[in-house]
């Protein structure tokens, strides 16, 4: 199974720690997408918009992002990463990533989660004590939706379908479904048992965080019955390439803490990140992926490594870094560091054969 690396945004609209500037939404969608345009053309394989719905993220509808993406774009898969389904209509999902995916000579894909903010859920009129099934039912529905059409079905929290014809279908008639998981053993179980890909999300903490929860995914799913070696397994992450390691962490550091801040305080608490952890958790052994292209290659192959993992996507503008940094990052990881990656995970499976 091939290696993919990609990026991904949240479009956060952030004061510049640097010079007071604070973006307009228009600027950071018109970012967004040359964004999306500059990965492709350097060769990375994904591209992905999260969702959040405050006035500090443009990024509240990403299917309207992802469909402006698709026709900048001529080879990158392009996914959400990742979408509220919980707080979503999953025949709404369905239309919007299937028409995603015609636009785009089937390259959508969806990476469905539970949420790890909550601003979307009285937003929409949801109830947050039924947080955990609403999220168990909605994905049930989307993953009928994709397998058959006409459908009848009933749940408990949205209106039966008699025999209801969802259209568009897919470009290819099925849109790979994805489940983002923050570490939770039970969702890793009940995904692994679904026999669905599973998307590990790690903000901080040492690169082996998430080991259990890989080894409770697979072993869900082989006594399901599903290949579980076979399912892939992509860890979503913090980072940026910069040309040397001094560069990378100078300029992903004042960002990444003004971010840590910024995107807390709707918790209730401020998240202040000296220096000093933030090197720490740049070190080889813990989870963020900064610093020169050959770090890079290096932390990626630990990763693969450790987990089996198919696939990385890499959040390197978290916190406003600048447009112009951005894109330097995103051509780096394109161009130097992605084919050397590929190249060695190939080599070591041909080996292993």
């Amino acid at each position: 199974m091939a290696f993919e690396i990609g990026i991904m945004t949240f479009g956060e609209v952030t004061e510049d720690v640097a010079t007071g500037a604070l973006p307009s939404p228009r600027q950071r969608v018109r970012e967004t997408i040359e964004q999306a345009q500059v990965a492709d053309q350097v060769g990375l394989d994904i591209f992905g918009v999260g969702e959040h719905h405050r006035t500090d993220f443009v990024g509240s509808a990403p299917t309207i992002l992802l469909a402006a993406a698709a026709e900048k774009t001529e080879n990158i898969k392009l996914t959400s990463s990742v979408t509220v389904l919980s707080s979503e209509d999953p025949v709404r999902v369905w239309e919007q990533f299937a028409t995603i995916d015609l636009l785009s000579a089937g390259r959508a894909e969806i990476i469905a989660g539970r949420g790890s903010y909550t601003e979307s859920f009285p937003l929409f009129g949801y109830d947050l004590k039924d947080y955990a099934d609403l999220f168990r039912e909605k994905l049930e529905l989307l993953l009928k939706i994709r397998g058959q059409n006409p459908l009848t079905w009933q749940g408990r929290f949205r209106a039966p379908l008699v025999d209801a014809d969802i259209a568009p279908r897919a470009d290819g008639d099925s849109i790979p479904i994805w489940v983002g998981v923050g570490g939770s053993p039970a969702s890793a179980i009940s995904t692994g048992r679904l026999g669905l890909p599973i998307a590990l999300a790690l903000l901080l903490g040492p690169i082996t965080s998430h080991q259990q929860t890989v080894e409770l995914y697979r072993e869900a799913a082989a006594q399901a019955g599903h290949d579980a070696e076979a399912l892939p397994v992509s860890i979503n992450a913090h980072g940026y390439v910069g040309r040397t390691s001094q560069e990378a962490r100078d300029t992903m550091y004042p960002y990444f803490a003004r971010g840590m801040l910024d995107n807390n305080h709707q918790r209730g608490q401020g998240f202040y990140l000296p220096r000093g952890a933030f090197e720490a958790q740049s070190a080889p052994h813990a989870g963020l992926l900064v610093g020169s292209p050959q770090e890079m290659i290096d932390k990626l192959l630990a990763y693969h490594e450790l987990y089996g993992l198919n696939r990385a996507i890499i959040q390197m503008g978290f916190g406003g870094v600048p447009q112009k940094e951005h894109l330097q990052a995103i051509e780096r990881l394109g161009t130097e560091v992605a084919p050397v990656v590929r190249r060695e995970v190939a080599a070591g499976e041909k080996s292993a054969a």
